[in-house]
């Protein structure tokens, strides 16, 4: 069932009282990576919510807003074939009203710690994770769901909204679900439709990267400044690397040497298309 209105939300909500409901939020162009959220969720919940809302408000002035793939048909046949309870494709308009301007000169947001958002994806995306937790809160809100399904290529995101959830009280659990790769180890992203062929060849460089990491880690090596040195001889002038980080995986706190809990995280542009990756160094 696909609904465009909050009102609408809201009275299907009424209908579920005392049914687990499970939201998965998405921006839509839905691919392997979001269905394995949609899987878990069913597997989790009575009941299933997806959200397709290209949120305005986490994008910069000179971000890929307007040529974000929208992909409604597709993603309501997707669904579908899921057996998704709801579909909550909202305007813009719809979630943050008429004649609004999307500022936060005029709308209110939600301004996650600047120490989990001045670094990563946040250093070159100033702003971005306010609109992230604005919308994700507001869907909480419209939805009041009992789990949220959210991806690990996402880290820095999934860590910001568990720290909001926990510090605002939210009753919502987090669930984070694990990276779904091509075959060839390129992550998942609705944005790998900007790349040739070529350039996903090219891309395959973020994970090979993250692979070596780790692998030296497992070898012994834990000083993370060696470890970003073996970054280098994979990259070219085909990649335009904007970090390397190893922090800590629930804190995102820097540490002289890499442990259990450490992430290797990673965004690099290939073909202009900026694209991000990360690896647990712990994990087996």
């Amino acid at each position: 069932m696909l609904v465009h209105k909050i009102s609408e939300v809201k009275e299907k909500i009424k209908e579920w009282n005392g049914l687990k409901i499970g939201l998965v939020p998405t921006m839509g162009a839905l691919h392997e990576g979001h269905l394995s959220l949609i899987k878990k969720a069913k597997e989790t919940c009575d009941k299933v919510v997806v959200s397709i809302f290209v949120n305005p408000i986490q994008f910069g002035p000179s971000e890929d807003y307007d040529k974000y793939p929208r992909t409604l048909e597709n993603d309501m046949e997707l669904c579908n074939k899921e057996r998704v309870d709801l579909v909550f494709a909202p305007s813009p308009s719809e979630m943050y009203g008429e004649n609004i301007r999307l500022s936060n000169d005029n709308l209110t947001y939600v301004c996650p710690p600047f120490f989990y958002v001045n670094k990563l994806c946040g250093k070159s995306r100033v702003g971005h994770f306010d609109g992230v937790c604005t919308v994700v809160l507001k869907l909480f809100n419209i939805v009041q769901p009992d789990c949220a399904f959210f991806g690990q290529k996402d880290a820095q995101q999934v860590i910001i909204i568990k720290k909001m959830v926990k510090d605002l009280n939210v009753p919502v659990q987090i669930i984070q679900c694990p990276i779904v790769r091509e075959e060839s180890g390129l992550a998942l992203s609705s944005r790998n439709k900007y790349l040739s062929e070529n350039g996903k060849k090219e891309a395959l460089v973020l994970s090979q990267i993250l692979n070596n990491i780790k692998a030296c880690y497992k070898k012994g090596i834990t000083d993370i400044e060696a470890l970003k040195e073996t970054a280098y001889s994979y990259l070219t002038d085909k990649h335009e690397l904007e970090y390397l980080e190893i922090l800590d995986k629930n804190t995102l706190e820097e540490n002289q040497n890499a442990n259990e809990n450490s992430i290797a995280l990673i965004a690099c542009r290939v073909e202009n298309v900026r694209l991000i990756d990360n690896i647990y160094l712990g994990e087996i």
